[in-house]
């Protein structure tokens, strides 16, 4: 199978370059050629594990990929979960599922994806002998995730971006914390998006790239997005037959990327009745979603600060398809969008979505009722999902362990939730690196490193 750029400028690669490259060279985001049509195997994968099944998945995808070594690098990636199920569901009442996925390392659902990429890269390290250069940039999650996925991997240094004082502190305590000497957590004044813009036109020079081996793992890596497939499909195979069909996923989401795993699956024929777009205060996808206008509006920090994003990044992906797969269309409205800040579908179809949003009084409301109701303790973004008045059968995303966010639990429920591999960082010290937001003052400190 190969990929091609949502931006249309580029030659179609493999599965393991658009890996390694994360970004297109044209600025696109990799999609595959075609989507498979994944019915034919439903039912023969509905009775697998969840390695298993993550394997048989990318079979499908990674195909330039030997297949013994595609099982021992999934294999691997499934082996620091501390639940046997990986992402197990909990039944809250007759209406209402919770589907766990802060059961890995760093106690997010990124773990699903970084741990996988990190094998991946270690695998094709070994294959061709070339160091390569990591950048990515966190609203919070993803960049511990993306460290602990990639510690211990040879030739491998890690440059992860965040907004400094603009995560939680424990968020922050698991990247900087980690004590190897192959890791830079750069801390930059600004937002999650002034990081994200950062990166991206980095990714851009190419002769930068080339020179120090550059790779990604935000949700832009095509990787990211396939791995996070595979817990739709589980969560669909485990649910009650009975409700299958006609339940909701709600995804708390910021960056899209969450919410087109599940979009695509859904297109390559699994039957789910569709989706809701969770949001905090930092709306731009429900404002899309409502009204049909993409608008950039200012970075409000709130108690979920992973979700404290204005320009999701893979919403270019879903773009695409909404387009007609038309990467002529995609590059008028990314260009629209970042003169003005904004773009106005005229006729934007949003069947399968709907969309909330929770401001920071309404997310503390949000734990103390569930908590009360159903004795269940969510985090802030997972509180995202628990909109009142939705009639109908829903299985909510829960995306971190409410642990993370010790004060904001602390003030809505009045007790706090702990985890033993957070405790154990509070005694260890920060190290971290401040630097400017700018392509150049980054590609300087990476140089300076590798």
């Amino acid at each position: 199978m190969q990929y091609i750029s949502t931006r249309g400028q580029v030659p179609a690669v493999s599965f393991s370059t658009a890996v390694a490259q994360g970004l297109a060279p044209d600025g696109g985001l990799y999609l595959p050629e075609k989507l498979p049509n994944l019915r034919p195997h439903l039912g023969e994968w509905s009775k697998l594990s969840y390695a298993e099944l993550c394997e048989a998945f990318f079979a499908i995808f990674a195909t330039d990929i030997d297949s013994a070594e595609l099982k021992e690098v999934v294999a691997r990636s499934y082996t620091k979960f501390d639940h046997a199920d990986i992402a197990p569901i909990v039944k809250l009442d007759d209406d209402r599922y919770v589907l766990e996925l802060f059961h890995g390392p760093t106690l997010a659902f990124k773990d699903f994806a970084l741990q996988l990429l990190g094998n991946l890269y270690e695998s094709q390290i070994a294959r061709t002998r070339s160091h390569i250069s990591v950048l990515g940039a966190t609203s919070g999650d993803t960049g511990a995730a993306a460290i602990h996925g990639l510690l211990g991997k040879e030739g491998v240094t890690t440059f992860i971006l965040y907004p400094d004082g603009r995560i939680s502190p424990l968020q922050e305590r698991q990247m900087t914390c980690t004590g190897a000497d192959n890791v830079f957590p750069l801390a930059i004044k600004g937002s999650f998006d002034d990081a994200q813009t950062a990166m991206k036109t980095v990714f851009e020079d190419r002769e930068f790239a080339a020179e120090v081996g550059l790779s990604a793992v935000n949700s832009i890596n095509l990787a990211r997005i396939l791995a996070q497939c595979v817990y739709y499909l589980s969560a669909y195979f485990r649910l009650p037959e009975d409700v299958r069909d006609d339940i909701t996923f709600v995804v708390p989401t910021g960056n899209f990327g969450n919410v087109l795993a599940g979009w695509l699956v859904q297109r390559m024929g699994l039957p789910i009745k569709g989706f809701r777009v969770a949001t905090n205060q930092n709306d731009i996808l429900h404002r899309l979603f409502q009204a049909g206008t993409y608008q950039l509006d200012e970075v409000a920090p709130s108690v979920a600060p992973s979700m404290d994003i204005q320009v999701a990044s893979n919403f270019e992906r879903f773009l695409y398809y909404a387009e007609g797969c038309d990467p002529k269309k995609v590059r008028e409205i990314i260009q629209t969008f970042k003169e003005t800040g904004k773009y106005v579908f005229k006729n934007f179809d949003s069947t399968g979505f709907i969309s909330s949003r929770s401001d920071d009084a309404q997310i503390e409301q949000i734990i103390k009722d569930v908590y009360l109701k159903y004795g269940y303790v969510v985090d802030p973004h997972t509180a995202c999902g628990f909109e009142q008045g939705f009639e109908g059968k829903e299985i909510i995303l829960a995306t971190a362990h409410p642990a993370k966010f010790p004060d904001t639990i602390q003030a809505a429920i009045g007790e706090n939730s702990t985890h033993a591999s957070l405790e154990v960082l509070k005694s260890k010290e920060i190290v971290k690196h401040s630097v400017i937001p700018s392509p150049a003052a980054i590609k300087a400190f990476m140089r300076a490193r590798i």
